[in-house]
């Protein structure tokens, strides 16, 4: 059977997706991908069909607008009984869920997070909106994914839903990379990903001032980038605070070998922050990088049962559990690492999605 996979965003750095497509495409399925221009249009390569729509809006909330009509009409001219549609996150749902229902055909939905409880739009009329078409079809799926298990119970309890299949978003697995060199040098924190709020990059920032021997490296941008800059010259840290931009894929894992502990602190402002299983976790543990984390659900278990670094109960002990981290070196939690490490990988997570859609296959074939 073919598979319409769909997703907001331009395809290039959207890893969850190309591992999905690619496992089922390895697997028998004929994949054909679809996303848009926001974002630009970077040059990509894949084994598999893929296409952008073209959006005219430059605002968010419109683009979300017609990149709804317009992937209705597109789903619509692609698709026939043969298609399984996929749908990621919220932000496509609508379109392949009228679709759906118009042609008969089963539909998927792989949410990779909370989308109504984001920071983004907590608090905002928007988040009403999204509350409204979450709630509309959610119910009445019969096939879901999602990324972690604390977003798997969340939906069985919100929506009186069977149990979503939960894929965790894990990178595939690796040799250890490390090389345990340059002993001596400047210790490396690392912070990789959208610099959004509720990031905790506003408490590192000034954390770095009592933090002797260390750069903090910033790698990604985003709305906070400036707001951040100005920080960190207000505090006089601009030796010691780096921005890296937006790298490529395997640019970033160069730089994610090269770091002495990885963050992912986020703060508690809205469940889908609280309850993830942050993409960049499981990045450092395949770099076998020992990581600094929030004391949430999901990301807790990587430091209780592994050992794989520190957790933060709050952003006052910043300095104090990175400090940590940094005395013991990158080779104390070797073993940790490698353990986590066989584990937090996608082959672990792809043999549930094959068997999803083998069982939608043969439901409809």
């Amino acid at each position: 059977m073919k598979v319409l996979v769909s997703v907001f965003n331009n395809l290039y750095t959207d890893q969850r997706v190309e591992k999905v497509c690619r496992t089922l495409s390895e697997n028998g399925f004929s994949i054909e991908l679809l996303g848009n221009n926001w974002g630009g249009l970077p040059e990509m390569t894949r084994s598999y069909p893929f296409s952008r729509i073209i959006l005219k809006s430059t605002v968010l909330r419109y683009a979300y607008i017609e990149f709804q009509w317009k992937l209705y009409k597109k789903l619509l001219k692609r698709a026939d009984n043969e298609t399984i549609l996929l749908a990621n996150d919220l932000d496509t749902l609508l379109p392949n869920y009228l679709v759906s229902r118009k042609l008969n055909i089963p539909l998927v939905y792989d949410s990779h997070e909370i989308f109504t409880e984001m920071p983004s739009v907590n608090g905002r009329f928007t988040q009403k909106i999204w509350r409204s078409l979450e709630s509309f079809i959610v119910p009445k799926l019969n096939f879901m994914m999602t990324a972690s298990e604390s977003y798997a119970d969340w939906f069985r309890k919100t929506y009186e839903i069977e149990r979503p299949v939960v894929v965790q978003n894990f990178p595939l697995k690796t040799a250890n990379p490390q090389r345990y060199s340059n002993i001596n040098s400047k210790k490396i924190i690392l912070y990789q990903g959208v610099i959004n709020p509720s990031r905790g990059l506003d408490k590192m920032i000034p954390a770095m001032q009592e933090i002797e021997n260390a750069e903090f490296w910033i790698a990604g941008d985003g709305p906070k980038k400036a707001e951040l800059e100005v920080l960190t010259k207000v505090l006089g840290l601009n030796d010691k605070v780096k921005f890296l931009g937006k790298l490529l894929p395997e640019k970033l894992r160069e730089i994610t070998h090269k770091a002495d502990v990885g963050l992912s602190i986020e703060e508690n402002n809205g469940l889908s922050y609280y309850f993830s299983m942050p993409n960049k976790v499981s990045d450092y543990i395949q770099a076998r990088v020992p990581v600094v984390v929030s004391d949430f659900p999901e990301m807790r278990k990587v430091i209780d049962n592994f050992g794989a670094g520190e957790k933060i109960h709050n952003h006052t002990e910043l300095a104090e559990k990175v400090k940590i981290v940094l005395e013991n070196g990158k080779q104390f939690y070797e073993d940790s690492l490698n353990i986590a490490a066989a584990h937090h990988c996608w082959e672990q997570e792809e043999p549930k999605i094959i068997q999803l859609f083998r069982a939608i296959r043969s439901q409809n074939s």
